[in-house]
């Protein structure tokens, strides 16, 4: 197992979107490491402060090449990675071992139009929000003494499809735009694979954000972290699933809340079905027992998101003996 630097530069990094036609970034093997350097704010670097930028940022903001501009989204996102092997069918299990923002400011923007009061809130507005590194807090409103605790996240964790040009805003079976705040340091993410080489991509750093999203953006923040993505072949999937220290994750993506949150549901059931060996109606008991669903984000147009979450402690300790160990949620090694 390799132990990878993946910095971010003009021919390592895609604005916009998705292509399975763009050159990897790097290439592993399953198992290896890559510490991973993320930016954001490629729209308005040209309107912020000092502490948001720096020489490497700006580079890429001034010279990034035509051929890495993929779609219609406002992502910059490093990758692709190519995991030698992957072929469609597979898993990809990305393991997030190290989250951390690498400047100390994001930014806040209402956008004409996006948000889940559009109509009400018509005006754009962008905030630049200081961050505190050391004491791991932003407050906002300025001067206002209320802190908000900084819980990093990456917004976007995802692979390439056939779709030659892809944009970065909604999540789907591929994963995507998540923007999903469980996705912390110490979380998985099991992905599909629709390309050889898988072609992952990381991005849309988030310092903090509630569920929901409300106003289209978090604070959005250029962030580092350190990644492990293994091949799983053992494991067929055709929908993003996730696991915390703590539990089962599993996602819905709908024109719809209600759509979203029947997919999720759905989801949760099979995984249940397939991975603890319940029936679909005892699974389906259990949801409505144990499950707790949450909203996403309502933003990421066309797509809204809810995601339900499982507590791991009421599950039994083994799989049932149909079941191979070392499946999503029985590999807390």
């Amino acid at each position: 197992m390799t132990h990878h630097i993946l910095k971010a530069n003009c021919k390592t990094v895609h604005l916009g979107g998705f292509s399975h036609q763009l050159e990897p970034a790097l290439i592993i093997n399953s198992g290896d490491r890559v510490d991973v350097e993320t930016y954001t704010g490629y729209y308005l670097y040209d309107q912020a402060p000092e502490d948001f930028l720096n020489p490497e940022f700006l580079e890429i903001c001034h010279n990034l090449p035509a051929e890495r501009k993929v779609g219609s989204g406002p992502h910059l996102l490093t990758g692709p990675i190519y995991i030698n092997d992957a072929q469609p069918g597979d898993v990809l299990e990305i393991i997030l071992e190290n989250i951390y923002p690498s400047l100390p400011m994001g930014f806040n923007s209402i956008r004409r139009g996006w948000g889940a009061l559009p109509e009400e809130f018509t005006e754009p507005k962008l905030n630049f929000i200081p961050l505190n590194l050391e004491k791991k807090f932003a407050e906002f409103p300025p001067n206002s003494g209320i802190k908000i605790p900084l819980q990093p996240f990456f917004g976007i964790l995802g692979v390439a499809t056939e779709n030659s040009q892809r944009s970065s805003i909604p999540p789907g079976s591929y994963g995507g735009n998540i923007d999903c705040r469980e996705l912390k340091v110490g979380s998985r993410i099991f992905l599909p694979v629709f390309v050889p080489g898988g072609l992952f991509s990381i991005g849309d750093g988030h310092s903090a954000q509630g569920d929901g999203e409300i106003n289209v953006t978090a604070i959005e923040t250029s962030m580092n972290g350190t990644i492990k993505i293994k091949l799983r072949k053992d494991l067929q999937i055709s929908f993003p699933m996730a696991e915390t220290s703590s539990d089962i994750i599993s996602f819905g993506f709908g024109n719809t809340l209600d759509g979203a949150f029947e997919l999720a549901l759905k989801q949760m059931i099979s995984w249940l079905e397939k991975f603890v060996g319940l029936s679909r109606e005892d699974a389906y008991i259990l949801c409505s027992l144990a499950v707790n669903f949450h909203i996403t984000q309502v933003v990421n147009n066309p797509q809204k998101g809810v995601h339900g979450m499982l507590a791991k402690s009421i599950l039994p300790k083994k799989t049932p003996d149909n079941i191979k160990s070392g499946s999503i949620g029985f590999i807390n090694g």
